[in-house]
């Protein structure tokens, strides 16, 4: 996996042989992005698995379960991981007469299974977003919800993707996002590199720019939605959405269904990441903060659904409380 903490200064990869390592990419945030964390636990679950040696399905289960937990617990708010974790639990039961080692095969097709699916999906939305996008608009995102969030061509970016792949030419403005800075660090060097024009602004410029009318719409990803439309994204989400909604921006929400929480009724049920102060009182590692100062490091927040103008999934593009029309034929867990 690329090692996105070490982004934009250097390009290095990690390579993961056991899933502790796995686990702790994503937990210090060296693989982020709820699609992409996805993936890395479900790769993680299956690499683990394959270190187990068992005679029969139940002492391999019975083995397995601390890889599943270790997974499930790396961060909590994001929902793909434990759908893919569940997506894979539910494979091993309905398959464990076949023995062990086949079972450890499956484990590793389903996992690139999951990663292929996820491309496919993200390029769905795309088209499905770009017809929101008209020639010369100027789109603002906040956070990473590009190809480094993903398997590889991004959710919140893909419909922008689209677009300048039909000829159209936009303008993308970046929100740095603050405390760790991925967007200022991974979104612009993503669009620079796909020769996308952008701009990167501070969090608190975006209301001067849709005052002055330079903003058309924004477009966002989503670490979980509730079954009401309510979106937990990282934090500055909620405020970017109730900046729009001021100024009559359109707020879209680009997501896959496996973002989608049909158990979570609203954003108020959606547990929230509280992550290290040293996101907040050091940047590069340089302290800018003193010492001793109390902090609050909230990683994300909850967009309510009257914010968001509509959903855009691989299936099509939802209000809110259409969501419900989804429901059906999807993974529960």
């Amino acid at each position: 996996m690329i090692d996105q903490s070490k982004l934009p200064e250097k390009l290095s990869y990690i390579i993961c042989n056991d899933y502790h390592r796995v686990a702790d990419s994503i937990k210090r945030l060296r693989i982020r992005g709820a699609p992409a964390i996805g993936i890395a636990a479900a790769m993680g679950v299956a690499l683990g698995a394959q270190r187990i040696k068992a005679k029969g399905f139940n002492e391999f289960y019975k083995r397995l379960e601390p890889v599943l937990s270790t997974m499930l617990k790396t961060r909590p708010t994001a929902v793909n991981i434990e759908w893919a974790v569940e997506r894979l639990r539910k494979l091993l039961l309905s398959k464990k007469a076949l023995g062990v080692e086949r079972l450890k095969s499956l484990l590793i097709e389903e996992a690139k299974a999951i990663l292929e699916e996820d491309a496919k999906t993200n390029r769905a939305i795309g088209r499905w977003g770009a017809r929101f996008i008209k020639d010369a608009d100027t789109i603002i995102t906040h956070c990473n919800a590009g190809a480094l969030a993903t398997g590889g061509y991004g959710t919140a970016l893909a419909p922008i993707r689209v677009a300048v792949e039909e000829g159209k030419k936009v303008h993308v403005i970046v929100d740095e996002t603050r405390p760790v800075l991925q967007g200022a660090r991974l979104t612009a060097w993503e669009l620079m590199k796909d020769g996308v024009s952008v701009t990167l602004i501070t969090d608190n410029t975006a209301g001067a720019l849709m005052k002055r009318g330079e903003v058309n719409l924004a477009i966002v990803g989503a670490d979980r939605i509730a079954s009401n439309g309510d979106v937990a994204n990282k934090i500055g989400t909620y405020s970017l959405a109730i900046l729009c909604k001021e100024h009559g921006i359109p707020f879209y929400v680009a997501a896959p269904l496996s973002s989608i929480d049909f158990r979570t009724p609203s954003g108020e049920f959606i547990p929230i990441e509280e992550r290290d102060p040293r996101e907040v009182t050091h940047i590069g590692g340089y302290r800018i903060a003193p010492y001793g100062v109390r902090v609050r490091n909230i990683a994300f927040d909850v967009t309510p659904a009257r914010y968001i103008t509509a959903i855009i999934t691989e299936k099509g593009v939802f209000k809110p409380k259409e969501l419900y029309k989804l429901q059906k034929g999807r993974l529960e867990f």
